[in-house]
């Protein structure tokens, strides 16, 4: 089931986090750190009533954020279209919850959400060390669409966007 986060859900947010921090890690991906995404990030998502959580029996299993707050480094990529699109922002899956297509769900409820606001665009981004992320997009039809370094950050970023 996909819903609306609440306010009890940061906490099983937060371990998704940590632990995706870790196994990130591990793979030599160093897109979220102790740095991003922080606590705050998810209680102004929930505020917004931008955050969205998938559960598994009856726990947190993963969630995204969509809205449609675009990085201002987005307006050096060449996009398709110059329309409202929906981005999605801090998706994870737990651990123990992966392999069982929940981020798939997560990505086809925000073409869904996108669809009922007639909103028909929708874009991502993802570290060049993420390779599961981009094959998450590539498997849900998204089309690649350019580098961007966000500020701050030394590491390129895979731009990502899909009409539906």
């Amino acid at each position: 089931m996909i819903r609306l986060a609440t306010i009890l859900d940061v906490k099983e947010i937060m371990d998704i986090v940590k632990e995706t921090i870790v196994d990130m890690d591990k793979s030599n991906n160093h897109q979220w750190n102790n740095e991003y995404p922080l606590r705050k990030d998810f209680e102004k998502d929930i505020e917004n009533k931008e955050l969205y959580v998938i559960e598994e029996d009856g726990r947190v299993s993963g969630f995204a954020c969509i809205n449609k707050d675009e990085p201002t480094e987005y307006k050096d990529i060449k996009w398709s279209k110059d329309k409202e699109a929906y981005i999605i922002h801090r998706l994870a899956i737990g651990c123990k919850y992966r392999g069982r297509g929940n981020a798939y769900k997560l990505m086809k409820f925000a073409e869904s959400l996108a669809t009922e606001n007639n909103i028909n665009y929708l874009k991502t981004d993802t570290m060049f060390s993420n390779p599961n992320a981009q094959k998450l997009f590539e498997k849900c039809g998204y089309k690649y669409t350019g580098i961007l370094r966000f500020q701050g950050r030394e590491e390129n970023f895979f731009c990502y966007e899909k009409v539906v």
